[in-house]
């Protein structure tokens, strides 16, 4: 790792626990990319990679969104009890598709979690009032 490799992958390492403490994500949605966009790895050894990254990352921002009261502790542990059944099946798969396969895979998957996400603010969305003026 050179210099440039060192500053991209604190940068990414900043902004993606910002990012997980602000909104909850981080591994997924930004480490991953960043991995592949600005440190030049593969997509699995992104993917791969960013999991070291999420727990410390996880466990920091529980323990600190705990501090607030805003962990729901049995649902957390709930799905750290079963998450490694998909954890295995899911390296198994990664690793018998293709490199082209899991890009597509991983921004479909962005996709899909985009737009429900947006769908569902568009129906929380206050009713608009003209503007008075």
């Amino acid at each position: 790792m050179d210099v440039t490799d060192v500053i991209g992958a604190v940068s990414i390492g900043v902004a993606g626990g910002m990012l997980a403490g602000l909104v909850g994500v981080g591994g997924g949605v930004l480490f991953v990319p960043g991995l592949v966009i600005f440190l030049g790895l593969v997509q699995l050894d992104a993917e791969a990679t960013s999991l070291v990254a999420v727990v410390l990352v996880g466990g920091v921002g529980a323990w600190r969104q705990g501090r607030y009261g805003n962990l729901r502790l049995r649902d957390g542990v709930t799905l750290a009890l079963f998450s490694p059944i998909g954890v295995v099946a899911g390296v198994l798969v990664a690793n018998a598709v293709g490199q082209r396969a899991l890009e597509l895979s991983f921004a479909g998957v962005q996709l899909v979690m985009a737009a429900q996400l947006l769908r569902r603010i568009a129906k929380s969305a206050p009713a608009s009032t003209p503007s008075t003026g």
